[in-house]
């Protein structure tokens, strides 16, 4: 090893001796962020927002498909246009973040730096919004947000963090339900098919709704450490918000009516939900549909055909480079062994490794991040080859993450079941709820678990007698701990 190498690449603290700092050693380590000198805040490195712009690609164009249109609205919202919207205020009020001072001059009124757009928005609408030919309205954002969290952790929950975040108007509650339900639906399938992280999905209760929507819809996955995270929200704010801020239109009766909304969101927690799925001991494990480095190639040098081995390589890079997202690792002062255990650690889902050897058969050595397994790869149609292989690495690594999924969801007989299966086992447990807000709330005071959503009709459409007080016909509902 060179003198001037670094200090080799250190394991990660093993999941199952400390999940959490195995989290952070990740992000860390894998250069995805950093703390930055306000407290809650972090900076996000290329590494890590590479993966970011890859979501958002993909996203976007699903969002675009459907309709809408990107625009932006401002960072600042006065005091009183929050202010007009009670419940709205009082669902976000520990967490707003004020401006008082511009300059050196005190203001005249505060300003919110925006925990969510619905006040900002909605006082443009009214202005927009004057006949049923300009509805609907369909507009998406991207952009950052600010909510004063106490306990932050990087990517899950952070005082700053970047999303996108949709409003649409409306003429009649059965469009705003449908556009509701409708974006669930793309965040459902982006995320299972660019992210191959299976989720289940549904309602959210009336105490875990979004402050002022009528119904509130999420998508819900599973963390390695058996906990759940809300990785998207669709809702549907009927005409709360229409009503507030004096939305109007004139309808096709020629009646002055109120109009009927919608907001869906899904942020940089999605990152973090990549790592805590698919992530292992080794570091992180990146589906290749958003993994900033698709193939890494990786010389195999000698003293007698290191120049050979390195202009094959960057041919190969220049090649490959036409239709992946390629990168050609030629440090030099680095073993090959040391870039192994780095690329391995980013999560690079292959790694071409091209030796003497490679050039004299006429290929590249493969080697998978999912699974470990070796394979030469002939030059002839290597790129084809390389697109199959990273299309079975895609669905292996969905297909292993819905394994874990559904053998870590149990259905229980008991409250005690209950409480043994998120002590000993933790995970999705599906059980029957009355309905009742109080058995909601006992619930989660006493086990910490809350209900995740309430599953459509179409999915789950049994009933049974309430988990904890054996009462009524109650719906079947996902319950988890939750970040």
């Amino acid at each position: 090893m060179a003198n001037n190498e670094k200090e080799f690449v250190k394991e990660v603290t093993p999941r199952s001796e400390d999940f959490s700092q195995w989290y952070l050693d990740l992000v860390l380590k894998t250069e995805l962020m950093d703390y930055a000198p306000v407290k809650g805040c972090m900076a996000i490195r290329p590494y890590g927002y590479a993966i970011w712009e890859n979501l958002q690609y993909q996203l976007d164009r699903r969002i675009k498909a459907t309709g809408h249109r990107n625009a932006y609205f401002p960072l600042f919202i006065p005091e009183g246009l929050l202010q007009k919207e009670a419940e709205h205020v009082e669902g976000f009020a520990p967490e707003v973040a004020w401006v008082t001072q511009g300059g050196s001059e005190k203001l005249s009124e505060r300003l919110v730096v925006r925990p969510t757009s619905e006040a900002i928005i909605c006082s443009m609408y009214a202005r927009w919004v004057q006949s049923w030919r300009d509805l609907p309205i369909l507009i998406n954002q991207w952009c950052n947000v600010v909510r004063w969290e106490k306990s932050t952790r990087p990517f899950l929950r952070t005082s700053e963090f970047l999303w996108q975040e949709g409003h649409t108007v409306h003429r009649t509650h059965e469009e705003a339900e449908e556009e509701a339900l409708k974006m669930l639906g793309v965040y459902k399938e982006f995320v299972e098919t660019e992210l191959a992280i299976p989720l289940i999905y549904g309602r959210k209760t009336e105490s875990e709704k979004f402050a002022g929507a009528l119904h509130t819809y999420t998508i819900e996955a599973l963390m390695a450490d058996g906990r759940a995270l809300q990785a998207g929200t669709s809702h549907n704010l009927g005409q709360h918000f229409a009503k507030v801020f004096d939305i109007k239109f004139l309808d096709q009766d020629d009646e002055l009516k109120f109009a009927w909304q919608t907001s869906w969101g899904a942020s940089t927690r999605l990152i973090g939900a990549l790592i805590m799925v698919h992530g292992d001991d080794r570091g992180l494990k990146l589906p290749p549909r958003v993994a900033p480095v698709q193939a890494v190639i990786v010389p195999i040098i000698t003293r007698q055909k290191r120049e050979k081995v390195i202009d094959k390589c960057r041919e190969l890079a220049k090649i490959l480079g036409e239709d992946f997202r390629v990168e050609l690792d030629e440090r030099e002062g680095y073993s090959a062994g040391w870039k192994f255990n780095e690329w391995e650690m980013k999560g690079v889902p292959l790694r071409l490794e091209v030796g003497p050897r490679d050039m004299e058969e006429g290929g590249v050595t493969a080697v998978r991040r999912d699974t470990g397994e070796k394979q030469f790869l002939p030059a002839e149609g290597l790129a084809g080859r390389i697109s199959a292989l990273l299309e079975e690495i895609q669905q292996n690594m969905f297909q292993q993450a819905l394994k874990y999924l559904r053998e870590n969801t149990r259905r229980v007989g008991s409250f005690e079941e209950f409480r043994q299966v998120l002590e000993e086992k933790r995970g999705l447990i599906l059980a029957p709820w009355c309905e009742v807000e109080g058995c909601e709330d006992k619930i989660k005071e006493e086990t910490r678990a809350s209900i995740r959503c309430i599953p459509f009709e179409n999915e789950i459409n049994e009933r049974g007698p309430c988990i904890l007080c054996g009462k009524g016909n109650g719906r079947f509902v996902y319950f988890a701990r939750s970040y």
